[in-house]
């Protein structure tokens, strides 16, 4: 038999062993002939899946969205379900975080150029560049008016 032991899959992967099982729990590495003596024996492809399933994370791809993309690649799917579609999918979603976390980060410079110190103090006063300053200055009921 032929093949690669779970530790040197894991290792040439750069992944722990243990990520190797769960990974092939999930279905996303196809479960591996075993010797005789039960040790799993995968084939060298096996590391280059590993590899393209952490890259696929480090995208910005959940573990859910990773198994269909490979499903995908092993049925071809048609022209809807490959890379490029879901890689257009997942760039609007990072822009628009890139987007709501420039505005938090303007905030958070507007706040510390306006010299807040004090959260509800700040709150409180008409200069106070943090969202809810116009909740407060406005008087939002309290839950016993409610």
């Amino acid at each position: 038999m032929n093949g690669l032991r779970s530790s040197q899959v894991a290792a040439a992967a750069g992944v722990n062993p243990q990520t190797l099982r769960y990974y092939e729990r999930r279905g996303l590495l196809a479960e591996p002939d075993r010797t005789l003596g039960g040790h799993r024996l995968y084939p060298a492809e096996a590391v280059t899946v590993l590899r393209v399933i952490k890259a696929a994370q480090g995208l910005g791809f959940t573990l859910d969205e990773v198994a269909d993309l490979l499903d995908a690649g092993r049925h071809h799917h048609g022209p809807d379900a490959g890379l490029r579609v879901r890689a257009h999918t997942k760039l609007a979603e990072v822009e628009a975080k890139i987007a709501d976390l420039q505005v938090i980060a303007d905030t958070l410079r507007a706040a510390v150029d306006a010299g807040c110190d004090d959260l509800v103090e700040c709150a409180g006063q008409p200069c106070c560049p943090i969202p809810f300053a116009t909740i407060a200055v406005r008087g939002v009921p309290d839950a016993e008016d409610r």
